[in-house]
């Protein structure tokens, strides 16, 4: 299996089109999708900042995800079993770190 890669960062913010209108003016990051829920997929070329909205959950750094080869592979090393992502997110599915900490895992990669 190669090394994953982390892919991107998902921040649960107010004003989306602000915060992007920041990144890309400050950091030079690129837009490369809008989801259908408004959800706005930016991009430094490497790593993305998905800016979501969602004012049931607290605001800020939402989840991370990882770019992996294998799903059943991640599940034995962190001996648990991914949920399915029902999001309709990018990611296909997620874990949970020792603290609670939402870690999406995807086989498909990121649209960069």
């Amino acid at each position: 299996m190669e090394k994953p890669r982390i892919r991107h960062i998902a921040l649960n913010v107010e004003n989306r089109d602000e915060q992007a209108d920041f990144y890309k003016r400050v950091f030079g990051l690129e837009e490369k999708y809008r989801g259908p829920n408004g959800t706005i997929y930016l991009s430094d070329g490497f790593v993305g900042v998905a800016l979501i909205h969602n004012p049931s959950l607290p605001w800020g750094i939402n989840h991370f995800v990882f770019e992996i080869d294998d799903v059943k592979a991640i599940e034995a090393a962190a001996q648990t079993t991914a949920s399915a992502n029902t999001f309709g997110a990018v990611a296909e599915h997620w874990i949970r770190d020792p603290e609670g900490n939402r870690i999406d895992v995807s086989e498909h990669g990121w649209p960069i």
